[in-house]
């Protein structure tokens, strides 16, 4: 499948899901991948083989169809190097690429951009990856009411980036941590003995701000669920028929939340039952990169 070119220049809903993240929430990842990399003695080859003076052109290019995010990472990448590197980005976060799109033009000293490049695409290639398949999978359901949702299956400490990236493929983040709201799974209920219990207890503990989502396996549940009252239902692994009377039973009474096994191929059919969300995991844990290079063009 690829992905047809657009802009969310016009897309006002877009651009208010694409508001960068603040540098100082950047930073932190930045820093402590060029400090892995740069080890305890910097980048020895740069440093031996290029000239101190030497300065260049280089363009970051892709070579698949997809969608970019992390731009901003990639361009703080190159100043923490060295400030005299020049970022300039042809595309914004959320747009859609095609192979041999020129997506960044970056100048400075040769060194800087030669040390700076790994960790910089490092960090595009899979934010871009993560907003590739995820934009795929919008794709697929689009002209329904369900929306892609990612889960808390991110890679530790770049939580904030990738649900970022998925928003810059059109999808919309779950929780971001286990403070955000109450989510009642199968172990939950096990060790409290009922979704009814589980949900009393969690009403009882929380304020009135936070809301209570509970996970069930079968209608049996989701009907035990309904008539204690909570405010997201995750079905868990239903069939599209299945999914379909949940959404009946529910009645627009809560929003629903369809999981399990969810693919570009799949999620029509899901999302045809009603279902108002559709999370799946892979797109954060498992999302392929998306191939993007960073090419010589001359010397500057």
């Amino acid at each position: 499948m690829t992905l047809a070119l657009h802009s969310t220049q016009h897309d006002p809903v877009q651009q208010a899901r694409m508001a960068p993240l603040p540098r100082l929430m950047i930073g932190p990842v930045i820093r402590a991948a060029l400090a892995e990399d740069l080890g305890l003695a910097g980048d020895l080859t740069s440093m031996t083989v290029v000239p101190a003076d030497h300065r260049s052109i280089v363009t970051a290019q892709t070579r698949q169809h997809g969608v970019i995010a992390g731009l901003d990472a990639a361009e703080l990448a190159f100043a923490l190097v060295d400030p005299a590197c020049v970022f300039t980005p042809h595309v914004r976060d959320g747009d859609r690429v095609a192979p041999g799109d020129r997506i960044a033009t970056i100048e400075g000293p040769s060194r800087s951009l030669l040390t700076a490049e790994r960790t910089a695409l490092n960090i595009l290639c899979h934010l871009s990856g993560i907003a590739s398949v995820t934009a795929r999978i919008a794709d697929a359901i689009s002209g329904t009411r369900a929306r892609v949702a990612c889960t808390r299956k991110t890679t530790p400490g770049l939580r904030a980036l990738e649900k970022y990236a998925v928003r810059a493929g059109g999808g919309v983040n779950h929780r971001f941590s286990l403070a955000d709201a109450v989510l009642i799974k199968d172990n939950h209920v096990a060790i409290t003995g009922s979704i009814r219990e589980a949900i009393t207890r969690a009403r009882a503990g929380v304020g009135h701000m936070v809301k209570i989502e509970v996970e069930v396996d079968n209608l049996d549940q989701l009907r035990e669920a309904m008539a204690t009252g909570v405010d997201v239902v995750l079905l868990d692994n239903m069939s599209p028929e299945t999914l379909h009377e949940a959404v009946t039973i529910v009645a627009g009474r809560a929003v629903t939340e369809a999981s399990g096994n969810i693919t570009p191929e799949t999620a029509a059919r899901i999302a045809a039952s009603g279902v108002d969300l559709i999370s799946v995991g892979w797109i954060t844990h498992s999302a392929p990169v998306l191939d993007i290079g960073l090419d010589f063009v001359s010397v500057a």
